[in-house]
Order: structure tokens, then C-alpha cells, then sequence
């Protein structure tokens, strides 16, 4: 496929005024790769609130809203890439961003927060082809971000907010299915700890990035141990 990239340049940052969450429109459907096979029975409905019990794989864990920390703290999460818990005040752009350098884990559990979905992969892993077919899922698909991440023990791992899916390859078609199943899922049933509450915790929430968010030089990805717990 061959289009153009949303990588984190000058061209691509849209920038508000604010570091609050803010409303914004539902994001873009889910781009299907060659071998991902339709995904539509993937999609959350009333009677099927969470299709992720059928994507083998998937790990999942109920996470309240969370705490804000500031940009100094280091979250000690359970999951590498973490999928919930505390996590900076300002989220990380997921307007369908490509980074191509690591970003801070606690800006992007922030976008998690809003209902996107973020794509990491093991840059020693993978080759360019492979992870040019993860950025055309991400390419300009709004609630969604890619970044590296070094050190990963697989791969390619899929986060949203409360569920993770690790794979060993870039065309695997549960990415698809994962992406179409939690993102911006505003469901409630999803967890039984709480089956009141939606996907995730702030629906209409922005992946716009906000003033406090450098687009062009994100906060970097740190592999140092936390000092906070992730709750």
C-alpha cells in the first residue's frame, strides 16, 4: 500500500489550547490488512459488548479512571506495555500517529484512557516491510498511535485501555480484530468487576494533542522501573 504517512512532523500537529479532555467525534474505522479476513464480527454491540473473549490471546483487566502524575514520575505498571493504571495529565497524540522513536508509557496509558488503541513493536525484531504493514493500520486512523518499544518480549503487542494482545507477527489477523473490538468501545458490560461502566473510562475524550504535548519530540520512552504503583 503505498499513501501518505502521518509521522509525527510540523505538518501533522494540531494543537489545542488546553491539556483538559476534550469531546471529539468518533474515530475512523479500522483499515483491514490483506490476510485480516472481515472484521465485522468483531464490533461491540449491546449483545456482544466485549468480542475480544473471542481473539485468542487476549490478556484483559478491569482499570478504574486512574490518577494523574506529573511528568517527573515513573509508573511501576503490571503490564509491558501497560494498559491502565495511573498516568501523566497529558495524554500522547493518537490521531493516527506513527513515532518513530519510543514514547513515555504514561503519556500513551493516557490515550488508552480515550479509547485508543496503541500499536508497539520490538525494533530488533522487525524489518522495515513489517513495520510499514503495522503503520498502515495506524497511518491517519484516528485513536490509534504506533510507536517502538525496546525491550519488548515479543514482537508486536496491541494495547487498549484494560486488554493487551502480543503476536509474533505484523500481519497476524487478530491485530484487525483487536483493534476493531476495543477501540473507542463505549460498551458497558465489559467487565464483570464493574458491568456498568464502558470499554474504557472517558468516552468523546480527544487523541488531539494538546499544547503540552511536543508531537515532534514526544517525551521519551524510559525503561527504568517505576517508583509509582500503577493504582
Amino acid at each position: 500500500m503505498t499513501r501518505s504517512r502521518t509521522i509525527a512532523t510540523a505538518a501533522t500537529i494540531l494543537v489545542l489550547g488546553t491539556t483538559g479532555c476534550v469531546a471529539e467525534r468518533s474515530g475512523d474505522p479500522v483499515p483491514e490488512s490483506a490476510d485480516s479476513g472481515s472484521v465485522s464480527s468483531f464490533r461491540p454491540s449491546a449483545d456482544n459488548p466485549d468480542p475480544t473473549d473471542d481473539i485468542e490471546g487476549v490478556e484483559k483487566r478491569y482499570y478504574p479512571a486512574a490518577l494523574h502524575v506529573v511528568p517527573t514520575d515513573r509508573v511501576r505498571y503490571s503490564f509491558s506495555p501497560p494498559i491502565g493504571g495511573r498516568h501523566d495529565a497529558v495524554w500522547a497524540a493518537c490521531t493516527g500517529v506513527v513515532y518513530n522513536a519510543g514514547i513515555r508509557s504514561e503519556n500513551a496509558v493516557h490515550s488508552l484512557e480515550h479509547g485508543a488503541v496503541w500499536l508497539t513493536y520490538n525494533p530488533e525484531d522487525l524489518d522495515a516491510e513489517a513495520v510499514e504493514s503495522l503503520a498502515e493500520r495506524v497511518d491517519g486512523v484516528d485513536y490509534t498511535l504506533l510507536s517502538p518499544y525496546p525491550g519488548l518480549d515479543r514482537p508486536v503487542s496491541v494495547q487498549s485501555w484494560g486488554h493487551q494482545l502480543k503476536v509474533d507477527d505484523a500481519d497476524d489477523p487478530r491485530i484487525d480484530q483487536f483493534i476493531t473490538a476495543t477501540k473507542q468501545n463505549i460498551q458497558s458490560g465489559v467487565y464483570p468487576e464493574a458491568p456498568e461502566e464502558t470499554g474504557y473510562p472517558e468516552p468523546g475524550a480527544t487523541c488531539a494533542a494538546s499544547g503540552a504535548f511536543d508531537q515532534l519530540d514526544p517525551p521519551p520512552f524510559d525503561p527504568r522501573p517505576g517508583n509509582l504503583p500503577e493504582n
